[in-house]
């Protein structure tokens, strides 16, 4: 009996993006149902009833939510290409750094949408602070998981892409090459990889839609 694999997402979404990522890297094949969020499918609000949102995995019709779950999930199911280290003390600290990227970096770097003047330069400089962590983690390496993509490359991604589009349209400069030489060869070699391209959104259509986005956020804050 062939295996069932869905993956409910959104095109725009770096969290369903992070977990396609992964099912391509292990080559695990999938349906995906895109969503739209302004009016979710009667499955996503059963698959997903606690938070109701992108993305949720469903394998043999068992449903599976948040992003960094579902890494685990993959990795632990489908054991070819491991995406997350044998060893148990290099497991937990890569599980530290994703949630650090996820509940530390990824919300402190949405207060910028919300700022400006000295608040903004505040902020800014707070993500820099919390970004040179992950610089200097990442000295001496290819990846964060060493030669290969791993599970903290699959959820930095989110700031190899997402993050230079968006500094782009709110106007600021947090990384660049100067402050972030490590981030920045790291960034080059994962846009250099076939199947993290495969599972970036269109830049210009990814561009216009944070863009209306941003113009909605500054319209709703005055």
């Amino acid at each position: 009996m062939a295996e069932e694999v869905k993956l409910y997402g959104r095109w725009s979404s770096p969290f369903s993006r992070r977990v396609e990522l992964a099912l391509k890297l292990k080559g695990i094949p999938y349906e995906y149902i895109e969503e739209n969020l302004s009016n979710k499918s009667p499955e996503l609000l059963i698959y997903n009833p606690v938070h109701k949102k992108v993305p949720v995995l469903v394998h043999n019709g068992k449903p599976i939510a948040e992003s960094l779950v579902i890494l685990e999930y993959i990795d632990e199911t489908w054991k070819n290409n491991p995406i997350l280290p044998h060893d148990l003390y290099q497991r937990a600290t890569t599980r530290f750094w994703a949630k650090f990227i996820d509940e530390k970096i990824l919300p402190t770097a949405w207060k910028i949408n919300f700022c400006e003047g000295k608040e903004r330069e505040l902020v800014i400089e707070e993500v820099s602070q919390l970004t040179k962590f992950l610089e200097n983690e990442l000295h001496g390496k290819d990846f964060f998981g060493g030669e290969t993509v791993g599970y903290v490359d699959i959820v930095a991604n989110v700031i190899a892409f997402w993050f230079t589009v968006t500094q782009k349209i709110v106007g600021v400069e947090v990384y660049n090459e100067e402050n972030f030489p490590a981030l920045f060869k790291w960034i080059s070699k994962l846009q250099n990889i076939d199947v993290v391209d495969e599972c970036q959104p269109p830049r210009e259509k990814h561009f216009a839609y944070l863009g209306g986005r941003y113009e909605d956020l500054l319209s709703a804050s005055k």
